[in-house]
């Protein structure tokens, strides 16, 4: 894989977009927010947790003063969150131009459920960003030039899909779990490009991964002390070895606002093993991403989960709720 020719000095202004960032209160998704604003882009930082929301939009106003970044409050892992979320900003009537699926849970040590009893990485990760992208696809669509910007990452080329079990009530495994996720948000990447295509929409789907970086999702949760230990001197070597929260979110922001980046495309660091480096280029999919027959029963699957019908192969309405 070669490397494409972009860094963040050549990002188009963003004037006159708006974007919507998914995890915006730290690292990748906080940086994504603020280099976009800095260009200009009215920014909506969708957060779960109120208080570290404020303390980062505060954090981005002094960092970038006159900013049109705005909050609100998301948790990806309850529906009836994501419905009210997308809810509000439908009846503010404008256009999406971005929709940076970025928020993440990475191996909670234990099985943990959300709200509607789905596995915590499967149900954030996957099913409450499936349906906040169906619910919000009509104001993408009045954006005419629109991107979903999808992160999954490395890990997707070790992880299975467990259509027997995708909650994982048996044999809970954290990092299987996880892997099977980033699969999943890889394949549902690929698949939305397609059917977007097929539906003759303008509306652009666009994956990326960060590499390994120094994020918060090392050491955000519910560990023990020693675990707490171990994680923040992992994320401390990954960061001084591997990549910064700055170089993982490059293959982010050059999926949002690079013409470079295609519909379908997946992309992330050129560095040893796509594990490293300031340079963005094409990455590697690995081949049970591309199975077409479990990337539509997978679809359908978050499609029942969710409720909704979404970018249908039939001529029914795209990004309805069925119950």
């Amino acid at each position: 894989m070669a490397a494409l020719d972009w860094d963040l000095q050549e990002m188009e202004s963003q004037h006159g977009k708006r974007a919507v960032v998914t995890g915006a209160n730290s690292g990748i998704g906080y940086l994504t927010a603020l280099e976009l604003a800095k260009r200009g882009a009215t920014v909506v930082m969708a957060c779960r947790s109120p208080e570290r929301g404020e303390q980062a939009l505060k954090r981005l106003r002094t960092a970038m003063p006159g900013a049109m970044v705005e909050l609100a409050l998301l948790d990806l892992g309850s529906l009836c969150s994501v419905q009210e979320f997308a809810r509000q900003e439908l009846a503010n009537g404008f256009r999406l131009d971005l929709l940076i699926n970025n928020a993440g849970v990475m191996a909670p040590p234990k099985r943990v459920e959300t709200a509607d009893g789905f596995e915590l990485q499967f149900g954030t990760n996957v099913v409450g960003h499936f349906l906040l992208t169906a619910l919000l696809f009509p104001a993408l669509e009045l954006a005419k030039t629109a991107r979903v910007v999808t992160l999954a990452s490395i890990a997707h080329k070790r992880g299975r899909l467990r259509f027997d079990d995708p909650q994982w009530t048996r044999d809970y495994d954290p990092m299987a779990s996880y892997a099977q996720s980033k699969l999943a948000n890889l394949m549902l990447a690929l698949e939305m490009e397609r059917r977007l295509q097929q539906a003759g929409s303008t509306v652009k789907s666009v994956a990326c991964h960060p590499g390994v970086a120094s994020t918060s999702l090392f050491i955000t949760g519910e560990y023990g002390f020693v675990e707490k230990l171990v994680r923040r001197l992992a994320s401390y070597a990954i960061g001084l070895f591997l990549n910064s929260e700055a170089q993982g979110a490059l293959p982010t922001l050059f999926s949002a606002t690079s013409q470079l980046a295609v519909g379908g495309g997946y992309y992330g660091p050129q560095g040893f093993r796509e594990m490293r480096g300031g340079d963005v280029g094409v990455a590697q999919v690995r081949p049970q991403a591309l199975d077409s027959d479990d990337a539509t029963r997978l679809w359908h699957l978050c499609e029942e989960l969710c409720g909704v019908r979404f970018l249908c192969d039939d001529a029914s309405p795209r990004g309805e709720e069925t119950a």
